[in-house]
């Protein structure tokens, strides 16, 4: 086949993992010619292809596709966009992220693309935009919705919710969850004497780590509010933040306010292939994020045998099953938060029952070629049925 990927912009995120393994998958084991349509990788969270995270395929760069709605930037992004479908006559049209994809599938549908599908790694709109952005987001989803012949969700949260919205009726989504390269999760451990020692944990310390930016609506400010309650009941727990974002001088102050500087460790901004031996380090994963498709470092910190702490938003239910593979909590709740943090610092034995029941049912659903051969057989499908 013939496979054009088109999304917003390449950073280090979930998202852009996704696709990237998608399109590494469907040039080296599948033989398909693929090209990857993306905007500049503006922001702090890094880039991803330049991180030696590339492989086998073309990159073409549209400079003015960008994450903010600009009109005669947006307008330009989607004369380019189509420009580059036009010269490459994919068979398959496959999109990303809410600008990526409106404009990908727009562009897309009035070429006649033969198959054309965006998946939803996270709804576009949610509770706490103001009224008036959330509706409009919804709408432009209702419209772009209607310009291709099937999307994808990374959880069935997604769908549900997208359902709810009017977005797109029930039947023209399918679930793939979104893959992962397990076995350097499934060999963490071998990491795990190195990692601490480099980060100063000590042998009895009980570590609950948090991947994530340092950004509004990803919770880290319930984490240290929680974190003060547990330091008081345990003082052999710490905390590792994984990540950088604008918050960290806010989180900073918190922290230091509830007296937690020897509790809290931050590493800053890491390359993905750093985030495995991270996990090994770590004895719990907390996600405390109010939105979220279904974030990766759930099933990353499952598949390496560690039980995860999540908020009940979106697809986290999915894999944070109560009292089996971790804790589902309530959103914005700090004592259950605490509570449960308190719980797997002070029971070694819980931990393990927990990391092995996640790992157990975690590991091959969310191997990236699994997802990949998932999406492929989709394709083939659209190609293959009557599409209107």
């Amino acid at each position: 086949m013939r496979i054009a990927h088109v999304i917003t912009r390449m950073i280090v995120g979930g998202a852009q993992e996704n696709t990237l393994f998608t399109c590494q998958d469907l040039s080296s084991e599948h033989g398909d010619d693929v090209l990857l349509i993306s905007g500049p990788a503006l922001g702090p969270e890094g880039d991803l292809l330049s991180q030696g995270q590339g492989g086998d395929f073309a990159v073409e760069y549209v400079p003015s596709l960008r994450r903010a709605i600009h009109p005669w930037r947006d307008t330009r992004s989607y004369f380019a966009i189509k420009q580059l479908l036009r010269d490459f006559k994919p068979d398959v049209v496959h999109t990303h992220s809410a600008k990526g994809g409106f404009l990908g599938r727009l562009a897309a549908t009035s070429l006649r693309v033969p198959a054309v599908l965006h998946t939803v790694h996270g709804a576009p709109f949610h509770p706490y935009q103001g009224r008036g952005a959330r509706a409009l987001f919804r709408r432009c989803e209702q419209y772009a919705a209607k310009r291709c012949h099937g999307l994808v969700s990374v959880a069935d949260a997604m769908t549900d919710l997208m359902v709810n919205a009017n977005v797109a009726p029930r039947e023209k989504f399918t679930t793939v969850y979104s893959g992962i390269d397990v076995e350097p999760f499934l060999q963490s451990a071998q990491h795990r004497q190195r990692v601490r020692e480099q980060l100063g944990f000590a042998p009895d310390h009980v570590v609950i780590g948090k991947i994530a930016r340092l950004f509004h609506l990803k919770g880290h400010e319930y984490v240290v509010a929680a974190a003060a309650k547990v330091a008081k009941q345990c003082p052999n727990v710490r905390f590792l933040f994984v990540g950088d974002g604008i918050l960290r001088e806010s989180l900073d102050e918190a922290i230091y306010e509830a007296g937690l500087e020897e509790h809290v460790h931050f590493t800053g901004l890491v390359p993905p292939a750093k985030i495995p031996e991270l996990v090994g380090a770590m004895d719990v994963l907390v996600h405390a994020s109010l939105r979220e498709g279904l974030a990766r470092a759930l099933p990353q910190a499952l598949i390496a045998g560690k039980p995860a702490i999540s908020y009940d938003v979106d697809g986290a239910r999915e894999v944070v099953i109560n009292n089996e593979t971790g804790f589902l909590l309530e959103p914005k709740s700090i004592k259950p938060l605490a509570d449960a943090m308190g719980k797997l610092t002070q029971d070694s034995e819980l931990r393990l029952r927990l990391g092995q029941e996640g790992q157990r049912r975690f590991t091959e659903q969310f191997r990236h070629q699994h997802m990949t051969a998932e999406l492929r057989k989709l394709y083939q499908k659209l190609l293959d049925g009557p599409r209107s």
